[in-house]
């Protein structure tokens, strides 16, 4: 600021300065001494006539109205530079919309009050750094179909100035892109655990957040959780990000849901009943991830692994109670038992007597039918060919010799029937119905004799017999046969291991 004073003859001036609007009856500040100015200000005249300065790195906050002061030896010649200067400080300005949109054409200004000649040029800066090494005369700044990178803060100046206007926000409305989801946490995820999905999105304004699980909405905002995940949380997972100016998916994200096996079942191909001699085949049904090892057992004891158990030409020693263990590294699970029940026609029908040894008239005897055939056959009896009870078991209570003979067990079902071989019971009974019969006329002629015979019904056969004349105590002979050589009244007895018995006396004349 250019300045010039004058001072009366005989004044010696003994202090000069500048100051800026002061309260009258105080001593004006000196802006040399002043923190804001003393590095900025420089006083360029002297203490005659020249009172010029130039103040440096002007802003806005410079603008106010200064003075000039200067102090003689004589205390009332102190005076002060009226109406003083006024500076106005001018600032570089960047006018430009607030918000664009990404492909449109923008164009910036640099404005300033202040008349600049004709030669004056423009550099234009985003965030602090020069945009272009040119310096352009044209005060606009054109840029065509903008995109996000150019997106930041617009200052200007003015070749050979060392001021920057202060920066403007240029910002930049585009739609989502680059959207991703992460998943938090890694390795696999196992049924209970807690899982977080984060999804990822470059939009200006900030999107909205929209999750879809297979195509069907689940959630909004950034972040996805699921506490105490199951496998029906397994499946594929996007997000959506949108604002005004469009929307995008994110590439699908899977959940693989790990779980211990479960729904553990076996199924029996096979219809209606199972006969020997088919094919069966057992499949077992689990439900796990990761898929489960499949072992297979029949009571408790190993007999194969694989999801399908086959049986070809089964036969009745398969028959009996089957289930299937899943395992995979999360734990195990064993289906229900599933019964194998193999049909078969009869076969090995035999009898066997109780007790065994020697049958005597008045034991009790019990025949057991002995049959193997599914399913369990009837069991009828036959003496002879003569149906005579029924059941497993048939009993003879104090059996008699009528009771002797041929005995078989039929056994039947819907299947068929089969005999079993016949055994022979034979009852021993000691010597019963002895009579004595007289050969002749039963009298005796001088010098002959009469033959008596005695007969018996006994089992084993009688193979002692005695003969005794009635009213003696001794025998008088033996054999089946006896000769008589004088007459009177005689009688036989008949004997075998079970017993003996006598029969009636006849008379010899």
């Amino acid at each position: 600021m250019n300045c010039n004073y004058t001072y009366p003859t005989g004044y010696q001036i003994m202090k000069v300065f500048w100051t800026k609007e002061f309260i009258k009856g105080e001593e004006p500040p000196n802006l040399s001494e002043d923190p804001e100015y003393s590095q900025r200000l420089q006083y360029l005249g002297d203490k005659q006539q020249n009172c010029t300065i130039r103040l440096s790195h002007v802003t806005l906050k410079d603008s106010h109205k200064y003075y000039f002061r200067f102090i003689t030896n004589y205390f009332e010649g102190r005076y002060i530079g009226d109406p003083g200067v006024t500076l106005n400080v001018t600032d570089l300005q960047v006018e430009s919309p607030e918000r664009v949109t990404e492909g449109d054409s923008v164009r910036l200004t640099c404005k300033s009050s202040c008349t600049l000649t004709d030669r004056a040029t423009f550099i234009w800066y985003r965030n602090s750094q020069p945009l272009t090494e040119r310096r352009d005369r044209n005060n606009e700044l054109l840029l065509q179909s903008v995109r996000r990178e150019d997106a930041g803060r617009y200052s200007c100046a003015v070749h050979g100035h060392n001021h920057i206007s202060p920066a403007v926000q240029l910002n930049v409305m585009y739609p989502p892109k680059s959207v991703s989801v992460l998943i938090k946490g890694s390795g696999e995820i196992v049924s209970g655990d807690s899982v977080t999905l984060i999804c990822s999105s470059d939009s200006n304004p900030p999107a909205e957040i929209s999750w879809f699980k297979g195509g069907m909405f689940v959630g909004s905002g950034r972040i996805y959780s699921i506490s105490k995940i199951s496998s029906d949380d397994s499946g594929e997972y996007k997000c959506r990000s949108r604002n005004k100016h469009g929307e995008k998916y994110s590439d699908a994200v899977t959940l693989n849901v790990m779980y211990p096996p479960r729904n553990v079942s076996v199924s029996i191909i096979q219809s209606g009943q199972i006969w020997a001699g088919d094919s069966v085949t057992l499949i077992c049904s689990s439900d796990s991830n990761p898929p489960a090892e499949i072992s297979w057992f029949k009571g408790g004891t190993f007999v194969g692994s694989g999801r399908i158990y086959s049986i070809s030409k089964i036969s009745s020693d398969d028959s009996g109670e089957y289930k299937c263990r899943s395992r995979n590294k999360h734990g195990e699970k064993y289906s229900d038992a599933v019964t194998l029940n193999v049909m078969y026609p009869h076969r090995s029908v035999s009898v066997s007597i109780s007790p065994s040894g020697e049958i005597v008239s008045g034991d009790s005897v019990t025949l057991i039918c002995s049959s193997d055939s599914n399913p369990p056959a009837e069991i009828s009896w036959f003496k002879g060919g003569t149906f005579v009870g029924s059941g497993r078991i048939y009993s003879i209570s104090k059996i008699s010799s009528d009771d002797s003979g041929e005995y078989m067990c039929r056994s039947i079902n819907e299947h068929g029937e089969k005999y079993s071989d016949a055994v022979t019971l034979n009852v021993m009974y000691p010597p019963r119905n002895v009579s004595v019969l007289i050969n002749g006329s039963g009298e005796i002629v001088s010098g002959d004799s009469v033959t008596l015979i005695c007969s018996s019904d006994s089992n084993p056969p009688a193979l002692n017999f005695s003969w005794f004349k009635e009213n003696e105590s001794s025998a008088v002979g033996s054999g089946q046969s006896f000769s008589a050589l004088q007459s009177g009244r005689f009688y036989c007895q008949a004997h075998n291991q079970h017993g003996s018995q006598r029969s009636d006396a006849v008379t010899v004349t």
